[in-house]
């Protein structure tokens, strides 16, 4: 845990092995380590969208089961959860990642973005925007509401993909402004020029630090993610940006300290309306 009010996030890119949890659980679990290697003080770990399973479109297949009636207890949950929750505690941080999500007592399915502490489930959101062009609104329900999390003096917008192309879903608010979004995606390469233009840009709107992660390699149906993954500061600019089409971690401590001076010294969410 940091000492100050500064949070340090961590981002990783990586290949998702196609609609295989247990696959992916193990080469996380191997990063995770490394993790550890670097001897950091983490406060939040980001995972890309559908990191268990990549982008698939067979939620009653490949998604996790989950019951509103067993949310809160861990036994209980899907081994993807069960995941997120042990490399929560080996790191005393948030892991933050979503999930193709079977709601059994809703008989629906969502793309859900969860948000576990080492204490247990902390929040999560839905993700707003279904990605028409995949199909994903014919498999999947889209969530309703703008979800923010305050984690460590943070408080912290979740994002899922294409919510990044439509501003009004992560729009900051003069009375209770949020100071980072997430944004966790599988971004296609052959639109990265759109992932690359559009984190800086919702920083710079909404005078907020941006964290994106995004996959990387071939899926199984023949879309390549070239990842890109990216932190930027408030003003827009980068703060950290992972290579193209490799896996790794990308890491920064960002400054909370920078944050308030930037909004003081020029208020652009007093004019919102």
């Amino acid at each position: 845990m940091s000492t100050t009010e500064d949070l340090n996030i961590a981002l990783l890119q990586l290949d998702l092995a196609w609609e295989s949890p247990e696959v992916n659980i193990a080469q996380i679990d191997l990063h995770m380590n490394d993790l550890v290697m670097s001897h950091g003080d983490w406060d939040v770990l980001v995972l890309p969208e559908m990191w268990a399973t990549g982008f698939t479109m067979q939620p009653l297949k490949a998604g996790i089961p989950w019951e509103m009636a067993f949310a809160q207890t861990a036994e209980n949950w899907s081994l993807p959860l069960q995941a997120m929750l042990r490399w929560s505690r080996q790191h005393d941080a948030a892991v933050v990642g979503s999930l193709s999500c079977h709601l059994l007592d809703e008989e629906r399915c969502v793309n859900r973005c969860f948000f576990m502490t080492p204490e247990g489930l902390m929040g999560w959101y839905d993700k707003r925007h279904l990605f028409r062009f995949a199909g994903e609104d014919a498999s999947y329900s889209p969530g309703a509401e703008q979800m923010t999390i305050s984690w460590r003096g943070w408080d912290i917008l979740l994002q899922v993909c294409y919510d990044l192309r439509f501003p009004e879903s992560s729009r900051n608010f003069q009375d209770e402004p949020y100071d980072l979004a997430l944004y966790v995606a599988n971004w296609p390469e052959v639109r990265a020029s759109a992932w690359s233009a559009l984190l800086p840009a919702r920083a710079i709107e909404n005078q907020a630090y941006v964290a994106g992660v995004n996959r990387i390699g071939l899926d199984a149906n023949g879309v390549h993610h070239n990842g890109l993954s990216a932190i930027h500061a408030p003003k827009g600019d980068v703060v950290l940006a992972a290579q193209a089409n490799a896996t790794q971690w990308i890491s920064a401590m960002l400054s909370r300290a920078d944050l308030n001076h930037y909004r003081e010294r020029f208020p652009v969410l007093n004019d919102i309306v």
